[in-house]
């Protein structure tokens, strides 16, 4: 039964400068130790921009930019390092969450609530499928900044007598201008589902004048913040994930098992 280290950056982000925001990353990764997971903002070579047509990459497994840099970190810290890129698949523009493994492989996912408010729904194709990730006997569920707002994309359920995971994970570019939502949702998460809620997210200010406050954070399943991101900093939020105190508190307050039966269309 382990228990997993969690590292989040909350970092500052140069618009749409893939390069600057790499070497920045480098640098806070070379002061992370013992991790089992390192936890990346949305979009963190870019910022959130709409302009994927100038600053997508090419998704290739062998030579993206930002996959390659990933997968030396990874390997570097022996620890999967997760975090979403403005991607081309040849086709379509995505936001797409890259989940890689200290071997070199990964995992995509692409977001599934485009952010119609700020036109990403016209410039990103809608991701539609939800994936869980088993790493060092955690099931994890990955999603990306507005699916927050959606807790039916993220519900949890109960599959052969457990849960389908144990944490959610969050990575966003969530501007102060909304934080008392994300203060909220984030908790409600963990509560509903009986999980962790691990959430990134980025500081400063983008070239739209948005403001980030970062309020990274990590939730126990009672929906109480055991670390947060100090208010507007760059820095490493730690923290470490218990399965034992997840797996007696589901044993002691068994809620998943009398929740609703559905399917996603």
């Amino acid at each position: 039964m382990s228990d997993l280290h969690i590292s989040i950056i909350q970092t500052k982000l140069v618009w749409e400068d893939s390069f600057a925001n790499r070497e920045n990353i480098d640098g806070l990764v070379s002061n992370i130790g013992k991790t089992d997971l390192v936890v990346l903002p949305e979009m963190f070579t870019t910022g959130f921009s709409m302009a994927p047509e100038r600053i997508a990459e090419q998704h290739d497994a062998a030579h993206m930019p930002t996959l390659n840099s990933m997968r030396a970190w990874s390997k570097q810290l022996d620890a999967v390092v997760t975090g979403s890129v403005s991607v081309h698949d040849g086709r379509h523009y995505y936001n797409r969450l890259y989940w890689v493994r200290p071997d070199g492989s990964f995992s995509t996912y692409d977001k599934r609530h485009t952010f119609g408010f700020a036109s990403e729904d016209k410039h990103y194709t809608q991701g539609t499928e939800r994936i869980i990730e088993h790493w060092r006997g955690w099931k994890i569920c990955p999603l990306i900044c507005y699916d927050l707002r959606f807790p039916v994309w993220s519900r949890n359920t109960v599959i052969g007598g457990d849960p389908e995971y144990d944490a959610l994970i969050y990575v966003a570019n969530w501007p102060s201008a909304r934080r008392e939502p994300w203060r909220k949702l984030l908790p409600a998460r963990a509560i509903e589902n009986q999980v962790y809620v691990v959430a990134c997210n980025r500081v400063g200010e983008d070239a739209n004048g948005n403001h980030y406050s970062g309020d990274s954070m990590i939730i126990n399943p009672r929906g109480e913040t055991m670390e947060e991101g100090k208010d507007s900093m760059e820095e490493i939020v730690s923290g470490v994930l218990i399965k034992k105190e997840l797996e007696d508190f589901r044993e002691k307050f068994p809620v998943l098992k009398d929740g609703d039966r559905f399917e996603f269309l």
